[in-house]
């Protein structure tokens, strides 16, 4: 090989490794756009909703619609940020093939909740409450369930895996800001904060938003028959529990 042809070879061999080192680079500048931006939308959507809970509500006063401004534009970007994403309802858990699964992994657990409910109740002198007995306010139930589950799984749980991936870094993201949307009231924000826990884990393994939140209804239901009036306050949450 001539002098001519190694320093033609060599010169290719080192612009081929440059467009390499550029083009991770420009993945890995996207990859932290997309995280960075993953970030600014799981913030944006417990701001809002604490903005309901602390700021608009108690202004409100008994204005429901204005009180729903701020959750019903968390809700608005949620349906831009999958639309510019391209994923569809399926990639959220709107999806039944998995279904079965879900509910063997939610079994155990969901059990192990009601089971812990119905002791704290016995320990605490509760099943006094008459709200299981507002047929309008069960059916209600499970629809809420599921919008609260959409919201927590199907968008922030879905970021925050873009921020860190599935594991327990992630899943604790979840259940923080799960018990951060029930401050002050301190039952509702352990109960809330252990059950994000497992329905995040859940919803990583099998994305499902019917499994979880008939499991969540269902526990629901219990801690309001189950606890008393003086430990749940109503479940009252941000400004109201102050009031």
């Amino acid at each position: 090989m001539h002098a001519g042809e190694s320093n033609s070879l060599s010169f290719r061999e080192t612009v081929k490794e440059e467009k390499l080192r550029a083009n991770d680079k420009g993945e890995a500048v996207s990859v932290l756009s997309d995280r960075l931006i993953a970030a600014w939308e799981i913030a944006s959507v417990i701001i809002s909703f604490m903005l309901a809970e602390w700021v608009v509500r108690p202004q409100a006063g008994e204005s429901k619609l204005i009180g729903a401004v701020p959750l019903s534009l968390a809700f608005i970007l949620m349906f831009l940020s999958h639309r510019a994403r391209g994923l569809t309802a399926r990639d959220a858990g709107w999806r039944l093939d998995n279904l079965f699964a879900a509910v063997r992994l939610l079994i155990i657990p969901t059990i192990f909740g009601a089971l812990l409910i119905i002791l704290i109740g016995k320990l605490t002198g509760g099943f006094n409450s008459t709200k299981p007995r507002d047929w309008q306010w069960v059916l209600w139930l499970p629809l809420w369930a599921l919008v609260q589950q959409y919201a927590l799984q199907g968008f922030i749980n879905a970021r925050a895996q873009i921020l860190w991936g599935r594991g327990w870094r992630s899943i604790l993201l979840v259940a923080c800001a799960f018990a951060l949307l029930h401050l002050p009231n301190p039952w509702l924000t352990l109960a809330t904060f252990a059950g994000g826990l497992i329905w995040a884990a859940i919803y990583q393994r099998a994305p499902n938003l019917f499994a979880l939140a008939l499991s969540h209804a269902l526990l629901s239901l219990l801690i309001v028959w189950a606890l008393p009036a003086s430990i749940l306050n109503s479940l009252r949450v941000g400004f109201r529990y102050l009031g």
